[in-house]
């Protein structure tokens, strides 16, 4: 795995448990907006974590921890994140997946696995205006694959949006709480430059 990051706890991005977030390098995706930009532009990447110094931590706060999120960056992309959630279920972590949904074949194996408890999925725009927040062309078509998967799973799950007023309006939000059915959809503020610079220091510091 190359990983780019790690927040060795958090109470707010696992609902419901005390947790870890490993952050993965590399993403498909060039959104605007990106809170992590040093996770998904290769020229601002720094030196992956050695995956053993994850581990290494992970095992210390076994029965402390009962979670870990795998963030991005896009996770889905690392070819080795199959064995990486196995591994996490194997020390007895609840995982949790945050992902964008751009490889349904991804998370149906770690949901046919079981490797995976709750997974965020994050919807970006109504699908006639990915590009605009991507900067790449979606596959409609794909990213519902992945929604239906989520849905099915019997899983925990949800649906989430970043508010960008630049390029989203009250409408758009509507047609994504339709698109969700309203089940597990959350809108998030799109934060400001300055405060996005904050929250990157702050994750820096917990390494």
């Amino acid at each position: 795995m190359k990983i780019g990051g790690l927040v060795k706890f958090t109470l707010i991005d696992f609902p419901g448990r005390p947790a870890a977030i490993v952050f993965t390098q590399g993403c498909n995706f060039r959104c605007r907006y990106c809170h992590n930009p040093e996770l998904v532009y290769p020229h601002l990447f720094a030196p992956s974590m050695p995956e053993e110094e994850v581990w290494s931590f992970l095992q210390r706060r076994q029965g402390t921890l009962e979670g870990v999120v795998v963030s991005g960056g896009e996770p889905t992309l690392q070819p080795d994140l199959v064995p990486f959630m196995s591994r996490l279920k194997d020390l007895g972590y609840k995982t949790k997946l945050d992902t964008n949904g751009t490889r349904p074949e991804v998370l149906r194996e770690l949901i046919d696995k079981k490797l995976v408890d709750f997974i965020a999925m994050d919807l970006k725009a109504p699908f006639n205006k990915y590009a605009d927040i991507t900067g790449v062309d979606a596959n409609s078509a794909i990213l519902q694959q992945s929604m239906d998967l989520i849905r099915q799973s019997g899983l925990e799950y949800q649906f989430r949006t970043t508010y960008d007023k630049e390029v989203l309006n009250d409408n758009d939000i509507a047609v994504l709480s339709q698109l969700t059915q309203g089940e597990n959809y959350k809108v998030q503020e799109c934060l400001p430059v300055a405060k996005e610079k904050a929250a990157l220091k702050v994750m820096h510091e917990e390494l």
